[in-house]
């Protein structure tokens, strides 16, 4: 019995960190990837600054984000962090 006891104590905190800390960043992850596969020409978009601009070109590497009339900025495909709201910025 003490051996159970001894194995709970140990797995318990294991577990504890996995559903706290592992878990969140995995699914993070997961959800980066998915954003990232799902982006298209046309989108409203904030990277990971804050800029907010419309995705006016896309390629395996960078998207070229237009943030004002003629003026295009390009980035890093993973500093996308978010598709904005079209009631937004």
């Amino acid at each position: 019995m003490s051996d159970f006891v001894t194995l709970m104590v140990l797995a318990l905190p294991l577990l504890g960190i996995w559903l706290l800390v592992i878990r969140p960043a995995q699914r993070k992850q997961r959800d980066a990837v998915e954003l990232n596969a799902q982006l298209t020409v046309g989108q409203q978009v904030m990277t990971t600054s804050g800029l907010y601009g419309t995705i006016a070109e896309l390629d395996e590497e960078s998207a070229h984000l237009e943030v004002a009339p003629g003026v295009v900025l390009r980035f890093a495909r993973r500093a996308v962090a978010a598709v904005a709201d079209p009631g937004g910025p």
